[in-house]
């Protein structure tokens, strides 16, 4: 893993995905939290945005994926998300997390959560 990372932590956003019709009719919330790795933070020195990876075009990326896509496996949509961020901004490594608070799963009361780690290829 490398030696920085950088956090966005719980964004919430109301999407379309699950294994059952109701989930992908009704949607749901979900909370998602992303954290970039990386060698070194060259923008610690200049200062500049050109610099760093750049958060507010990450959460946007997220946003789309959540609101525009559909999937029935959480798994799949953290892969997605992740592959599209390392491509998108050329990332070394992502860790993408993904909450369902309400789980239509029996005897679950505080949600599911998946975590995925993808390196660049």
């Amino acid at each position: 893993m490398a030696a920085n990372v950088i956090r966005l932590r719980n964004m919430v956003f109301h999407g379309y995905h699950g294994v059952y019709d109701e989930e992908r009719e009704i949607g749901q919330r979900f909370e998602v939290d992303v954290e970039v790795f990386t060698d070194n933070f060259p923008q610690g020195q200049s200062d500049l945005l050109r610099d760093t990876v750049d958060m507010y075009e990450v959460h946007n990326v997220v946003k789309e994926v959540i609101i525009g896509t559909r999937y029935k496996l959480v798994e799949a949509l953290a892969e997605y998300i992740a592959a599209t961020l390392i491509e998108k901004f050329n990332i070394p490594e992502v860790l993408v997390r993904i909450r369902k608070p309400h789980s239509p799963i029996k005897g679950i009361s505080d949600g599911l959560e998946v975590e995925i780690v993808r390196k660049a290829s």
